[in-house]
Parts: structure tokens; C-alpha cells; sequence
């Protein structure tokens, strides 16, 4: 190998070895859903993989938060939960606040609220490092996702169209999440795939 040659390799793994890792896939509708496996509250790991064949709606959670709570004081969240997981939904609460952030939480605190406010989800995952969140780009809480049984997502955005912490708005609201999935199991298109989602930033 000539000295040229040589020079040119090296400049090439070096290129390699410091050029950054390329970024993953963003949550995009009509696309796969990206691909997690992150800790709950139950001691186990959940990956998005187990769920293929299912519904799967995730929601950003954050218990200090106005807006979550409208929909935990009013029983609104937790009705959606009993009523999607009674049809066979798996539906995950993502926490992605971090450590000393608002509405971070450990697995104890994730339970005893979880039963404090008689929430029904198939399963809270303590994204602490943000990753899951990142990798959805959640933005607010709460900030809502669902994934057909194919594992394409199918909605992201608001739980509903009441932009608001007032109590009362969830009597009259639009509910986006209820639609996408009532929706797509007619074999329709989802009408409002995206919407703004409103709340609280998420704490990462």
C-alpha cells in the first residue's frame, strides 16, 4: 500500500469512528411506530414489540400538571382506560419527567398514585432518561399516541379538543384518542391523524 493509499484509509476511519450515530426513526403517522423497551412500575420490561397485534395507546403522564390533572380529578382519564383496555387496548402511561424534576417518579410513586387516582393502565413506564419521550417526541402532558395492531402509528397529538385545565370542558369535548381507534377498527382512515397536543412541557 503506497503511502497515499495509507493516508487516505486512515482519514476514512477516522471519518467513521467520530462521525455521530445516525438519529432513529421519528414517531411519524402512517409509519412504524418506533421500537422501545423500557422499565414499569411492575418490576417487568415492556417493549412495544409484545404488543404487535394490539391497539397500543401511549400517554405522557404527569401528575403535577393541571391539564392531567382536569382529566384524573374528573375520572375522564381513567374512564378512557377501563373502557379501551376492556376492548382488548394495551395502554401505556409514559412518565419521562427527570429526577428532580416535576412529576418524576418512582416505581412506589408511580403505584400508590396509580391507585390513588383508581387509573387503569395496562402498564406506567419510568422513562427517566427521556428516551422514550424523545424518541415520540413527546411535548406535553398529557401527549397522546396510538399504534394500530400492524405497529404503524395512526395518531399522535391532543386527547381532546378542550385546549384547556378547566374541569368542566371535558363534558362537551372531542375525543381524538376514542376516534383514531373507533375509527380504524370500522376500516376507516383516521379523519384527524395529527393535532396540536396542549399541556404541560414535558420535564426532561
Amino acid at each position: 500500500m503506497t503511502k497515499l493509499a495509507a493516508s487516505a484509509l486512515a482519514a476514512l476511519l477516522l471519518i467513521a469512528l467520530t462521525a455521530p450515530a445516525p438519529a432513529r426513526a421519528a414517531a411519524e403517522i402512517g409509519a412504524r411506530a418506533p421500537a422501545f423497551s423500557v422499565a414499569g412500575s411492575d418490576g417487568q420490561t415492556h417493549a412495544l414489540s409484545q404488543y404487535e397485534g394490539k391497539y397500543v395507546v401511549l400517554e405522557w403522564l404527569n401528575h403535577g400538571c393541571p391539564y392531567v390533572r382536569k382529566h384524573y380529578d374528573t375520572g375522564n382519564m381513567q374512564a378512557l382506560q377501563k373502557e379501551m383496555t376492556g376492548e382488548g387496548v394495551v395502554w401505556l402511561s409514559v412518565i419521562s419527567s427527570a429526577p428532580g424534576q416535576q412529576g418524576h417518579s418512582s416505581t412506589e410513586k408511580a403505584n400508590a398514585d396509580a391507585k390513588a387516582n383508581d387509573a387503569h393502565p395496562s402498564a406506567i413506564l419510568l422513562d427517566d432518561n427521556g428516551e422514550v419521550g424523545r424518541l415520540y417526541e413527546a411535548k406535553t402532558t398529557p401527549d397522546m399516541f396510538v399504534i394500530d395492531p400492524t405497529g404503524k402509528l395512526i395518531y399522535k397529538g391532543a386527547i381532546d379538543d378542550k385546549p384547556t385545565f378547566d374541569k368542566a370542558s371535558v363534558e362537551d369535548a372531542k375525543n381524538y384518542v376514542r376516534q383514531a381507534i373507533a375509527q380504524s377498527k370500522a376500516g376507516e382512515p383516521v379523519s384527524a391523524p395529527v393535532t396540536t397536543p396542549y399541556g404541560c412541557s414535558v420535564k426532561y
